[in-house]
Formats: structure tokens, C-alpha cells, sequence
């Protein structure tokens, strides 16, 4: 074969990707012609397919000095730099191989890859649109374009991107799997889930994809199906990063407590090995103590932030004539920390404080949203932009403390305190337990919640409110109570509740709850309706136990006035551990409705003894699984004693500390006015 029928032999193996062939041709063209830079050239494009991208940039080097002007081998040599992530070069040699033939598409395309490692997203987007003005059918280009425009938040225009890429090749997997991806992001859940089986149907052994596709079935409430998604990426890729905690959060809200069990085995190892995809309200749920839950919250914090960061305050003394006080939350709506809030807020000292809202999550158009604006002097929605950008604005706001309300719950914005915005940073009631943060000075708590003990667990300093850290808002309309029938109740019995969601209850917890229904004949237990799977779970173990699923009622979701009207049906609220009732114990004790809980360890399974304490009802409060199902068994069986608690619940309704919001925001606000005292 000749010299030329060689060459293209080469080119062709290496276009088609059978490396094997083009081997075999470079080797017969090397003994031929050895050191001709086409020959250098065609190995290093074959090393850079390989995967042996140093041994690459040799060759084509070599080639380069022989013939400086091949755009060829420039353009190679900036994707094998790219390859090793040395994206500064290879943008220099992409510039060369433009510099020579400055219509070269592919150039502009690989280049504007290099540019997004480099973070230069507005130069990688002229980069692009530079590549397809020259070459409209540029699919790679297209779909380059389209990823480049869904990671700055610029969903509609990406999809559009994908679409271009996918009209002139409409088997590119990749392009319909970002598609689903930015479908999701406008909640088109349907459509991103048709999205993810087909780009699974041209590649049914993609983790990547598979893991989409589990996230749409999450978010179409599917945990079981996302579960089993889940489970098959962990078979393709036994350590794909984040599924585990995939898996782990699906099981829990899905109750698949088998699953559970083996999961919570594995759990601790992984936690303590740093593994990303975790986060603590999970480790929590699994029954983590507080030396996990704090390893947890750092790992998170160092992904969002691995190195310190410098700081925008810097000890400026501000001297403002009142405090300039900014909440950062996800939750300013139709969310049980907005409704806990928001009285607090229209109840602050405004002759001392001006209360400033950073809100990052969009309005729900809800009424409680409305008070919150009404009750700050400021509110900022700050959308989509960076938690640099959000600690930017904090600052020239001149925050002087800065109250991060999420902690680790979707939306959070606590990446911001990392680059200090404010003198005083604070961690307060979205989150039950450590931030991890480097930069959070204080977290929120009191004696019960956070007792001085467990101060080695908190990388905050602990600041305990007298009575407890919960606010709520005592002007709620309480809906009238209905009918037993409406609600679904027999007409009779005694009615054991608990509105927690599904995924706090424990197959201990649910042994107890059950064993009481045997005891107590014609009692029902009232659960909140959540998903169709973990409701089917529980009726199906009480089942399996011996109890009647009929006994299990479901609460279907209702607006808040009919909900916390519905309270007076119920005879006792049964708290769940480890991970115990927060808003809706409050709820409970607000609508005169008794809480039994036990103490646990963490934050997140002593907020129940908090409430309790505050409200004036420490008898309500057990310290063991005994106790707590004795105390229990007793009130179901002495109707005096409860209607006793009654009475003293609703009589504390005008003097306990829990229920008074004037107290409380006296109280916190000393506390803030301490903090800053303390920090200046």
C-alpha cells in the first residue's frame, strides 16, 4: 500500500475511533517515513484518543517545529493541554491555529471549552456563537453552547441550544441528556424524564444519565422509582459520586427500612471518609450522634468552599444609628419556617433594628410572604446569582448581622457567610445542628436544644435564648374543627396522631406506636399522607405485625387553618426520634393538642423537650423508650389526666413563654445586641 492510501488509512481508523487500525497504519507510515511531522501528528492525535495526552503534546510538539504554521497540529495540541487541564496553554494554542486560519469552527469551539475551565463564560459564549456564524451545523458547537447557557442559569436559551444540536444529530446522547436537565430546572418534569429514556436507550450503561433520570422520578415524587434508578448506577458504577446519599435519602422517604438498615451499616465510614453527596438532616435521620452530624456539615461546607476565603468585612466599625439585621432564607413563603417567622419580624424593636430580607427562592405569591415584605425595611430576591455575589451585596449593604435561616436545606444560601460579609454571622433555626461553616460565629439555640455540653459539636459558639429558640406566629387562624367523619376517623376510639412526614418515623418508633394500638382497643393512629410508597410501607408493616392497615389513617394535605382545626380530633401527638417534631409540634401545643416526646441526642431530636419546656408541660417529656411508651399507654387510659394536660395547655396559652412573640423578640434581640458586643 502506498504512502497516501496509508495516510488516509489512518485518518479514516482514527476518525471511525478502531485504534487498533490506525496503530497499525502509523507503524507501517513511521518505517516508511520516520520523523515526518504528518506522521508525529497522526500519533499524537492517536495518543490523545488513548488517553495518553502527555505522550501527545511530545509529538505533536515535534511536528510543530518542523511545521509551525499546521493549524492541525495547533489545534490538537491545545486539546491534549486541555486533556492534562492546562487550559491557559491550550487557549494560547487554540489563539494560534485561529491566528493562521481564523475561520477554523473547531478551534473556536475547543477553545471556548477551555475558556468555560478557566471561568470565563461570557468570553467561551462569543467564543462559540464565533465558531457556529462560521459553521451553523457545528452540532459539538451547539451543544457546547447549549451546557455553557444551562450552567449560567440560562435554562429556555440552552434547550433551544440542544435543539439545534440534536436537529442535525438526533442521536447525540449527551445533548438530550442536558436537555432533560435544563427541562427539569423549569420544572417539565414529564418532558425531561422522555429526555433521559432516550439519551438511556442510545446509552443504557451511562451512569450520568441514569442519575438524571432518577432525579426527574424525585421530582415527580417517585422515590421508589427514583430508588431503584438509583440503585442501577450504583451497579454500573459502584462508586458514582452522590449516589449513595441518593439512595440513602430515597430509601428514608420512601420507609424502606430493610434498605435502610444496610445503608445505615455502610453510613458512618462514608461520612467519616468525607464522601460528597451526604448531607446531615440525612445522617440525622439515620440516626447519626453528633460527632457524625459535624463531620457531615464540614464536608458539605468545604465542597461549597474548599479554601477559606478572603473576607469582605474587614473590621470596618459602621456606626449606623440601628443595627442593620439581615435574614438569609430559602424559606420567606408558604414554608413552616416562613410561618414561624414572620410574626417575629413584625414584632422587632424598629427604633433599634432595621430588618433586611435575602430571600433565594422565587415568591410563592403566598400571604405569609406578603407580611414578611411588609415587616422589613428591605427585601432583596437574589435569584440565581453566585453565593459570592450574594456575600457582595450583604456587604455593601453594610449588614451588621447577617442570620442564615437554611442551614442545610434546599436553597440554602450559607455558602455566602464563608466569604464574611458581616461582623456578626449566625445560625438559626432551619437547620437543627452545626453549620460546619468556617466563617459562623453564633448558632441560636437553648439549654435543651443545644446545652453546653455538646458545645465540642458545634464549630458555632453556642448562644442559648432563655426558654426556648422557637418562634411562631401566635395571630394564625385556627380553622373550626370537623366532623370525625370528614376527617376520616371512626366515630369512636381514642386517636393517637403524629403530622411529622413519613421519613421520621423509624421502625422503632413505629413497634411502639403499634404495640399501642394493641393495647388500646379501638384506637387509631392519624399519619400525615405523604407519598404513595411510604404510606403503602407503613400499612403494609402494621400489617405484617398483626394490626389492621384500617387503623392507619392518612390526612390528606389541607390549608393551614383546616389543618391546625383539624388538631382538636386528635387525643395525643406521639414525637418520632431521632429526628423529632418541629413545626408540627408547635402546631400541636398551639392548637391545645399534647405532645409526648422523648429526649434524644441531637438538636434535631430535642426541639419536642424545647416546646414542651417553653409551653410549661415538662411531664410531657421522656427520657427513654420505656418511659415514653409507658407515659403514653397512661394517658390513653386515664382520660382525666389528659383532659388535666388540656386545660393546662390551654391556660398556658396566655402565660407560657413559647407563646408569647413579645418576650421572644426581646429576647433575641438582646441576644443579638450581645453578639455584636461580643464580635466588635
Amino acid at each position: 500500500m502506498d504512502l497516501k492510501a496509508l495516510n488516509q488509512l489512518a485518518g479514516a481508523a482514527l476518525q471511525s475511533g478502531d485504534l487498533a487500525r490506525a496503530e497499525a497504519a502509523i507503524g507501517q507510515l513511521e518505517a516508511a517515513r520516520p520523523g515526518h511531522p504528518q506522521v508525529l501528528y497522526l500519533r499524537g492525535v492517536l495518543r490523545i484518543q488513548q488517553g495518553r495526552s502527555a505522550e501527545a503534546i511530545a509529538l505533536l510538539e515535534a511536528a510543530l517545529r518542523i511545521g509551525p504554521d499546521n493549524v492541525s497540529v495547533l489545534l490538537h495540541l491545545g486539546n491534549a493541554l486541555q486533556a492534562l487541564g492546562r487550559f491557559e496553554e491550550a487557549v494560547a494554542r487554540y489563539d494560534a491555529a485561529l491566528k493562521r486560519k481564523p475561520d477554523s469552527a473547531d478551534a473556536l469551539n475547543n477553545r471556548g471549552n477551555a475558556l468555560i475551565a478557566l471561568k470565563q463564560q461570557d468570553a467561551a459564549l462569543a467564543s462559540f456563537d464565533a465558531a457556529l456564524k462560521i459553521a451553523p451545523q457545528h452540532a459539538l458547537a451547539w451543544y457546547n453552547r447549549g451546557s455553557l447557557l444551562e450552567a449560567m442559569g440560562q435554562h429556555e436559551d440552552a434547550i433551544a441550544a440542544f435543539d439545534r444540536a440534536l436537529a442535525i444529530l438526533p442521536d447525540h446522547a449527551e445533548a438530550l441528556s442536558n436537555k432533560g436537565s435544563a427541562l427539569i430546572e423549569l420544572d417539565q418534569h414529564g418532558l425531561a424524564l422522555a429526555c433521559f429514556d432516550r439519551a438511556i436507550a442510545l446509552k443504557p450503561d451511562n451512569p450520568s444519565f441514569r442519575m438524571n433520570r432518577a432525579s426527574a422520578l424525585w421530582l415527580m415524587d417517585d422515590f421508589g422509582g427514583a430508588l431503584a434508578e438509583y440503585e442501577r448506577v450504583r451497579a454500573l458504577a459502584p462508586d458514582f459520586p452522590r449516589a449513595f446519599g441518593r439512595i440513602a435519602l430515597a430509601a428514608l422517604y420512601e420507609c424502606d427500612w430493610a434498605r435502610m438498615r444496610e445503608i445505615g451499616k455502610e453510613m458512618p465510614a462514608r461520612v467519616r471518609a468525607g464522601e460528597l453527596g451526604l448531607d446531615p438532616w440525612t445522617v440525622t435521620a439515620y440516626g447519626g450522634g453528633n460527632d457524625l452530624l459535624q463531620a457531615c456539615a464540614r464536608t458539605v461546607m468545604r465542597e461549597a468552599a474548599p479554601e477559606p476565603q478572603p473576607p469582605l468585612w474587614k473590621g470596618e466599625a459602621y456606626g449606623h444609628d440601628r443595627i442593620r439585621l439581615a435574614y438569609v432564607s430559602a424559606d420567606f413563603r408558604a414554608h413552616a419556617v416562613g410561618f414561624q417567622l414572620v410574626e417575629l419580624l413584625e414584632r422587632h424593636d424598629r427604633s433599634r433594628f432595621e430588618l433586611i430580607a435575602i430571600s433565594s427562592f422565587p415568591s410563592d405569591d403566598s400571604a405569609v410572604r406578603a407580611r414578611i415584605i411588609a415587616a422589613c425595611d428591605q427585601f432583596h430576591d437574589t435569584g440565581s446569582v453566585s453565593d459570592r455575589a450574594v456575600a457582595e451585596q450583604m456587604r455593601a449593604l453594610e449588614v451588621d448581622i447577617a442570620v442564615d435561616l437554611s442551614g442545610h436545606t434546599h436553597g440554602t444560601r450559607i455558602g455566602a457567610f464563608e466569604w464574611r460579609p458581616a461582623p456578626v454571622q449566625a445560625n438559626w433555626l432551619g437547620y437543627p445542628g452545626t453549620s460546619g461553616a468556617r466563617e459562623m460565629d453564633f448558632i441560636i439555640g437553648d439549654a435543651i436544644v443545644t446545652p453546653s455540653a455538646h458545645q465540642p459539636f458545634y464549630d458555632e459558639t453556642i448562644l442559648p435564648l432563655p426558654g426556648s429558640f422557637f418562634p411562631l406566629d401566635s395571630s394564625r387562624v385556627m380553622g373550626p374543627a370537623p366532623t370525625r367523619a370528614e376527617a376520616g376517623l371512626p366515630p369512636d376510639g381514642f386517636v393517637f396522631c403524629c403530622f411529622n412526614r413519613n421519613w421520621k418515623i423509624t421502625p422503632a418508633v413505629f413497634d411502639i406506636w403499634l404495640r399501642l394500638l394493641r393495647a388500646v382497643p379501638a384506637s387509631v393512629l392519624w399519619l400525615r399522607a405523604y407519598r404513595p410508597g411510604a404510606d403503602a410501607a407503613l400499612k403494609r408493616y402494621a400489617r405484617d405485625q398483626g394490626v389492621d392497615s384500617a387503623r392507619l389513617i392518612l390526612a390528606e394535605r389541607a390549608p393551614l387553618d383546616v389543618h391546625l382545626g383539624r388538631h382538636a380530633l386528635a387525643d395525643l401527638f406521639l414525637d418520632t426520634l431521632p429526628y423529632g417534631a418541629h413545626a408540627t409540634a408547635a402546631d400541636a401545643l398551639w392548637t391545645g393538642l399534647p405532645v409526648l416526646t422523648r429526649t434524644g441526642e441531637t438538636f434535631a431530636g430535642r426541639v419536642g423537650a424545647s416546646l414542651l419546656s417553653a409551653a410549661g408541660l415538662p411531664e410531657l417529656i421522656t427520657q427513654s423508650a420505656e418511659e415514653y411508651e409507658a407515659t403514653a399507654l397512661a394517658l390513653a387510659r386515664d382520660p382525666a389526666r389528659l383532659k388535666a394536660l388540656r386545660e393546662k395547655l390551654a391556660a398556658a396559652r396566655a402565660t407560657a413563654a413559647l407563646f408569647d412573640m413579645t418576650g421572644f423578640s426581646r429576647r433575641l434581640e438582646a441576644a443579638y445586641e450581645a453578639m455584636l458586643k461580643r464580635k466588635t
